[in-house]
């Protein structure tokens, strides 16, 4: 039997759930709970069945001054920002980073230079890839093992218009039965757009009609062909911005002396090099109302808690809706300036993924996680139960 998956990044369920989207012919529809943060984690989370805590993949860099592969970097640190810290400095540790180094041909350098040496990268691997997970087995490692034909389309080497083509050629060949396609560009569409109900109306439109069509040839050669749609979180529509940067130097400390932090779009993570500044940072964060830290318990019911700290000593997460005014991740002041964002609380509405199909679900699908026991029962795998609590 002919399966179909397609994971189109960041349509989340407000965006779908009073719209008429393939409702005909995928009427099995329900939002899911994503995984706080980005695609980096949430992607993982689908393929395997199991939390960033499991996988290993959360955000992109994570802390490692051991096993950091750009600790020669370290020799560079007399240099002034205006020569370290540029957007030269950074295309060219970029390229080194994907062609020398082994981070992956997905490389971006969006850590500072200076900073860098402390750090580690997570996806030196295709994800989309056999073995491409560092902590677990993914669908493709299963279908793999079950010699089941497979064909896995990404944005690595396609756009979205290219990879429906090829499925569709593909798909005439009659030597596949699982399909998976990712298509990204909805994610900066709806970064850019989301604010504007006529564009993303029409943007709508062009999946629905590219994605009937991979649905009429796969149900013309196999009746019982099943097609389902998935996204990996949603579009949160931007509403406020806070210098968060400007607060936490205002306490007069010293990174690498004291401290040390990643600045993403919607979160900072800290590590600590002394107890003054663990409690100078903490006692600032705590009386933000623009966000809070989050605290150990939360982060293991969210599935994000790393022992070793890897991901952050300290994070700081901010409310749906408010943006990080300059953070590597972002690139706010450099022409970059979004009007939705995701990686926020899962519990914010505009978070939430979809999960849409011809067939019905073997369960209650819920999270993020139970689309991997989906998939293996469409590719004719035993079932497996979720391995994440449906209520995380």
């Amino acid at each position: 039997m002919i399966s179909i998956y397609v994971l189109i990044d960041a349509l989340g369920w407000e965006y779908l759930k009073d719209k008429k989207f393939l409702d005909d012919i995928l009427p099995h529809r329900t939002p899911m709970r994503t995984v706080l943060g980005f695609s980096s984690g949430a992607i993982p989370t689908i393929l395997t069945g199991v939390p960033p805590a499991v996988t290993g993949h959360w955000n992109l860099f994570y802390f490692d001054p051991k096993g950091s592969p750009f600790r020669w970097l370290k020799y560079f640190s007399f240099l002034p920002d205006a020569i370290l810290d540029n957007r030269y400095s950074r295309k060219i540790i970029k390229e080194m980073g994907r062609r020398v180094l082994g981070m992956g041909s997905l490389f971006e350098c969006s850590v500072s230079p200076r900073y860098l040496p402390w750090f580690n990268y997570v996806e030196k691997k295709n994800i989309y890839d056999h073995g491409g997970i560092s902590g677990a087995k993914s669908i493709f490692d299963d279908l793999q093992a079950a010699r089941i034909p497979h064909k896995i389309y990404s944005y690595h080497h396609q756009t979205d218009a290219e990879i429906v083509n090829q499925a569709l050629e593909d798909l005439k060949s009659k030597e596949t039965s699982f399909f998976f396609l990712y298509l990204s560009e909805m994610d900066m569409f709806l970064h850019m757009n989301c604010k504007d109900p006529a564009k993303v109306e029409e943007r709508l439109r062009w999946y629905d009609e590219q994605l009937r069509r991979l649905y009429a040839e796969a149900k013309k050669l196999d009746p019982d062909a099943s097609m389902t749609v998935i996204s990996d979180h949603g579009m949160t529509p931007i509403e406020n911005h806070f210098d968060l940067v400007r607060q936490v130097n205002e306490l007069g400390l010293k990174q690498l002396t004291d401290y040390l932090v990643v600045y993403d779009s919607t979160m900072a993570r800290f590590w600590f090099f002394n107890e003054n500044a663990r409690k100078k940072v903490e006692e600032r964060l705590s009386s933000l109302s623009c966000g809070r830290i989050l605290s150990d318990d939360e982060l293991k019911s969210l599935g994000i808690y790393f022992s070793d700290r890897r991901f952050g000593e300290l994070v700081f997460l901010l409310n749906p809706g408010w943006l990080v005014s300059e953070s590597d991740f972002n690139g706010s002041g450099k022409g970059w300036m979004p009007k939705g964002m995701h990686g926020y609380h899962p519990e914010d509405s505009y978070s939430d993924a979809i999960f849409l199909s011809n067939s019905a679900p073997p369960f209650a699908v819920r999270a993020l996680a139970d689309v991997y026991p989906c998939m293996r029962k469409s590719a004719g795998l035993p079932l497996v139960e979720p391995m994440v609590a449906r209520t995380t």
